[in-house]
């Protein structure tokens, strides 16, 4: 593994950890009160909870990446084909960090077993039934808090500047999981940062192989420059 990969994911794991134990015991308490605030801020919550699915991200990648190749083969124009291949290039990133989060979430949902916050009355807070297969005892880690940190952390790598407003966006969707009643914090946290390291570890394999990334001098991916220059 790459030295600075190694690195970045133990302090990924390292905050996952700390971060988890933390909420925990604090779980109940927020969960509770953050279902019980205005209606309107409830309801505000409602319609924007649902951008951090899986699915629209991605099928909306997965379309640009063919679209982008069948353009990138049949244009005669070599300027619209660069473009289209370098369109194709970024939707494949997307396509790859979004897919391998959405498994390794399913498979940790599958595995932890944890009941829902509308069980809390019957099972509590700290209920685990492993492998129940059903939707009811899959809250950890949140699936949508996962692919919205997949989703902005992989704009973070390729817009490093922005990195702070990326992360307010996830924020907003990850909170809007413990308002909706769907999810507890823990689950929250834990699912923004493994989709903020799978975009992370999906950037390193890409510039491994020199796809859309290549290596900087601190050991870090760094975006190339796909697009033609204009004339």
């Amino acid at each position: 593994m790459n030295r600075s990969l190694a690195t970045s994911s133990l302090w990924i794991f390292a905050a996952t950890v700390v971060l988890v134990v933390a909420l925990l015991p604090l779980d109940p308490l927020i969960s509770q009160y953050a279902q019980r605030l205005p209606d309107a801020i409830v309801t505000f919550n409602r319609h924007i909870t649902d951008f951090g699915t899986f699915r629209w991200m991605i099928y909306g990648s997965g379309l640009v990446v063919i679209l982008a190749y069948i353009l990138g083969r049949v244009s005669w124009n070599h300027a619209l084909g660069e473009r289209a291949t370098a369109a194709g290039w970024l939707a494949l990133y997307f396509f790859v960090t979004i897919g391998a989060t959405s498994a390794l979430v399913h498979l940790f949902k599958l595995i932890v077993g944890r009941a829902r916050p509308e069980l809390f009355a019957d099972h509590g807070a700290y209920s685990l039934t492993p492998f129940a297969y059903d939707d009811l005892y899959s809250s950890f880690p949140s699936g949508h808090s996962a692919a919205v940190g997949a989703f902005f952390g992989a704009f973070s790598m390729l817009a490093p500047r922005l990195r702070p407003l990326f992360l307010l966006g996830a924020l907003t969707i990850g909170v809007s999981r413990v308002i909706v009643g769907a999810h507890y914090p823990s689950d929250v946290a834990a699912g923004l940062l493994l989709g903020l390291w799978t975009a992370v570890a999906t950037a390193f394999f890409f510039a491994s192989r020199q796809w859309l990334f290549r290596f900087g001098e601190n050991g870090w991916p760094r975006l190339t420059t796909l697009l033609p220059s204009p004339k």
